[in-house]
């Protein structure tokens, strides 16, 4: 069967043919892959930054944003039947004992480092007509999602984000009369750094959850994410286009940052206008590269006067992607073009080492082994 792969000791991302997996246990799963999508994360996969095949495999299948349809299921599995739209989690829980996160269910927060990830560390992933995967690893999506669930992996990382959040908001005794009082005043603020799909689907569980959300990328408008921004009632500012009158009433009041570039010098620049008791959510991994000035004691001294918190998160749980499934059904309701519109191609497999290697166009561009669905880039 098909399947897109790199080959890291020859520095190679190939269109390979592979063996057809077989369900061998009792709760395995095989699934059609109908979708993957492509990521940042990919792309430097194929740029060689990381990725670690299988044990014994010279070659990682790699993509980890995947929609398929089960086409059979083994004896044991009764949660799951044939013919569902399924998503899969991408990292698996680390095999020691004295992992307890692992041990609860919550591989995103491993502590040894022992984890895999489909497509990314230690599995193939799911960039191929097929897979087979355990019944506990699958999420069942509407029929009605068909043409957007391929979204869902990205989204996870604002909804594990937002379970973040809220539980620190929570050690603000006052909370209800805090929010009640600004709201009087000056909306509950967030920022959103980047406008690639992890920021805009963030833009968009901010704004259902009642965040005045503000966008900052680096494209001047307009731009088919700045439209996706307006439309669904945030507002998009590029890079220094913030206006003057708006500094001052913005800056000193952000409650929230959602940081998705990966961009560390323009973090740490906007960390310095987070507003007293409010949170910084890290979620871009930037290459190590030579080392930023940082203006490291106002940092200090905002976070420790103003009583802020920083914090980084990665990957999801089970029930970070249970919540996703629900909220692109929201999604749908509210802005069914806009939530369209951030896939912006369709393309086919033997494509995708050209458009991993080459330069990114497009908001999300999905590979798809459904030939109906193919498209070509729309921008």
């Amino acid at each position: 069967m098909k399947a897109v792969a790199v080959f890291p000791h020859t520095r190679e991302v190939k269109f390979i043919e592979q063996e057809a997996p077989h369900i061998t246990e009792p709760d395995h799963v095989k699934v059609r892959v109908l979708e993957v999508g492509i990521c940042g994360t990919d792309k430097e996969i194929c740029s060689f930054e990381y990725g670690t095949p299988p044990e014994g495999s010279d070659y990682l299948v790699i993509g980890h944003e995947a929609l398929g349809e089960v086409i059979e299921v083994g004896p044991a599995v009764n949660k799951v039947k044939v013919g569902d739209l399924v998503v899969p989690t991408v990292r698996r829980p680390c095999s020691h004992p004295e992992c307890n996160p692992c041990r609860a269910g919550y591989a995103d927060f491993c502590t040894t480092g022992d984890y895999t990830e489909r497509g990314i560390k230690g599995v193939q992933g799911f960039m191929t007509e097929e897979v087979v995967d355990h019944e506990r690893y699958l999420h069942v999506v509407p029929p009605e999602l068909r043409d957007v669930a391929v979204l869902t992996e990205p989204l996870t990382i604002a909804e594990k984000a937002g379970n973040q959040v809220r539980h620190i908001l929570d050690r603000l005794p006052w909370l209800a009369q805090y929010l009640q009082e600004e709201a009087m005043h000056h909306k509950t603020t967030a920022v959103v750094l980047g406008a690639g799909p992890v920021g805009l689907l963030g833009a968009m569980k901010l704004m259902v959850t009642g965040w005045e959300t503000f966008v900052y990328a680096l494209a001047p408008v307009p731009n088919p994410s700045s439209d996706i921004v307006e439309s669904i009632g945030g507002t998009y500012y590029s890079a220094g286009r913030v206006p003057e009158e708006m500094q001052e009433a913005l800056f000193g009041h952000i409650y929230l940052v959602y940081e998705a570039t990966g961009v560390s010098s323009l973090a740490f620049e906007t960390l310095e206008h987070l507003g007293p008791n409010s949170i910084f959510v890290m979620t871009g991994v930037p290459s190590l590269k030579a080392p930023i000035e940082v203006n490291a004691d106002l940092l200090m001294r905002n976070i420790v006067l103003k009583n802020q918190l920083v914090f980084g998160t990665v990957n999801a749980s089970a029930e970070d992607f249970d919540a996703a499934i629900k909220d692109i059904g929201l999604f749908r309701q509210r802005w069914p073009h806009a939530l369209q519109a951030m896939i912006t191609s369709h393309v086919a497999p033997e494509e995708a080492p050209d458009l991993l290697l080459g330069k990114s166009s497009g908001i999300k561009s999905v590979i798809t082994f459904d030939t109906s669905a193919r498209t070509t880039n729309k921008e």
